[in-house]
């Protein structure tokens, strides 16, 4: 019977120390003597080298502890079943942040099952019951990589919206600093954007030489669209 550690993180610009100080340090110390495997890979695939390894090592009786469930897999179905099929080979799994999700807490469900009284309609209650009980074992585990997926989409969702955050804010500083805009000037679609730079460097309202009209067909505007672009722009928006 072995002990061993898993940790990961998703990219090689993250650190593993934070996982790694948590395993060595819980329990007092008790998995400070794991063999430790780690990868810089996502937690969307179980595909991942390290893993890989340390999976053809296990055997019956072995140990793997984690930092999170999510350190496992960040893929609901994928989790789930692989958690089964450890279970069911007899690899006990810990996790630190979800201990209700141990391999350990599974197996009691398992052997709190209600005996046979022998009487057959008690036993059909009973049966039931106990299906009952290792069902809501399995919803269990089940919500943990359901919640380890979800954080997956999140972070995926806030870096996208990141990134189109800093990609309208470069845009909006390099047109304030072209046409000499006030910071914070509001640009907001595409269409308004182009105008508004037009108007600016074209109205003799502010930088440019020609007229309303001009300007107006210079924009390919409407007028009501144009005098709202130039009350936005006066205003500083």
């Amino acid at each position: 019977m072995k002990l061993y550690a898993y940790v990961r993180v998703s990219t090689r610009q993250q650190s593993l120390k934070r996982q790694i100080e948590n395993i060595m340090s819980a329990d007092g110390g008790a998995y400070a003597g794991a063999t430790f495997f780690s990868d810089r890979f996502t937690g969307s695939t179980l595909d991942r080298p390290e893993w890989n390894r340390l999976y053809k090592r296990l055997q019956p009786g072995d140990t793997v502890v984690f930092d999170s469930v999510s350190r496992l897999s960040r893929d609901a179905e994928d989790g789930a079943a692989l958690y089964e099929e450890l279970y069911q080979r007899g690899i006990d799994l810990v996790f630190l942040n979800e201990p209700h999700c141990n391999t350990e807490c599974y197996r009691q469900a398992a052997a709190a099952s209600i005996p046979a009284t022998g009487n057959e309609i008690a036993d059909i209650y009973i049966e039931a019951t106990n299906r009952v009980l290792m069902l809501l074992a399995r919803r269990q585990i089940a919500i943990a990589f359901e919640q380890a997926e979800k954080e997956r989409h999140d972070i995926q969702t806030r870096v996208r919206d990141g990134m189109r955050a800093a990609k309208l804010e470069a845009a909006q500083h390099g047109i304030e600093k072209t046409y000499g805009l006030a910071p914070g000037t509001k640009l907001t679609t595409r269409k308004s954007v182009a105008a508004k730079a037009v108007i600016v460097k074209h109205s003799k309202d502010f930088n440019g030489t020609l007229d309303d009209p001009e300007v107006i067909k210079l924009c390919g505007i409407s007028r009501n669209t144009y005098y709202r672009y130039k009350r936005q722009l006066k205003a500083g928006q």
